[in-house]
């Protein structure tokens, strides 16, 4: 089964894939995971992305997808995989379905992870990352043990620009504009499974495991 996962920025894409990956039997394919092990590679698709990367932009669509193409085509990929994080637009959806459709190949289901913008905000404005390490704590759903302080290495806190709660919501907005069109051309086709995301984390993964059936 090929699965798309779709959600607007903290509606737990990450989180639901990680959990269900071994229980579906699905490989979890990310572009962030494969920008990087195509540039530590030095794949050639990869020194076309690293310029972008390292610049923080976005990488255009057709090294995104060969690069995505390349690794679905490998061993791991042989019983299925869930895409995080591709498509972010109609036009990559549309691009994705003709590369697929070339290799003889479709995207079988898309899980629409829908979760109201308010709670968005209360989501993802209440996190605080650490400047020294990868820890990331939330003020209300995993708060550190000392306020402000890193529970791993004992650094100062912050929060991150995009963090704070008016530049949230303005983010929610953009990325609707882009995922409200996305969402209705897989619902066309009759592939969109739509999932409450403001349940519990569990209910979300059995939820999104009942409607994808038997791995």
């Amino acid at each position: 089964m090929r699965v798309i996962l779709l959600g607007l920025p903290g509606a737990g894409k990450g989180t639901q894939a990680a959990r269900l990956e071994g229980r579906l039997s699905l490989a979890r394919v990310t572009t962030g995971e494969i920008f990087r092990e195509n540039i530590r590679n030095g794949t050639e698709l990869g020194k076309k992305a690293q310029p972008f990367v390292e610049q923080g932009l976005l990488v255009p669509d057709e090294i995104t997808i060969g690069m995505l193409l390349d690794r679905i085509s490998q061993p791991g990929c042989a019983r299925g995989f869930m895409l995080d994080g591709f498509p972010r637009n109609l036009e990559q959806a549309e691009a994705l379905n003709a590369a697929l459709a070339a290799n003889g190949r479709k995207i079988d289901r898309v899980v629409y992870i829908r979760v109201g913008t308010d709670e968005l905000v209360r989501r993802l404005a209440g996190r605080w990352s650490c400047p020294k390490c990868p820890a990331v704590y939330h003020e209300v759903n995993q708060p550190p043990k000392q306020a402000g302080i890193c529970d791993n290495c004992g650094a100062d806190l912050y929060q991150r620009e995009d963090d704070k709660p008016e530049v949230v919501r303005k983010r929610i907005e953009v990325n609707l504009e882009k995922l409200g069109p996305l969402v209705d051309y897989y619902r066309k086709q009759g592939k969109v499974a739509e999932i409450d995301g403001e349940r519990d984390v569990d209910a979300i993964t059995q939820a999104i495991a009942d409607a994808l059936g038997p791995a």
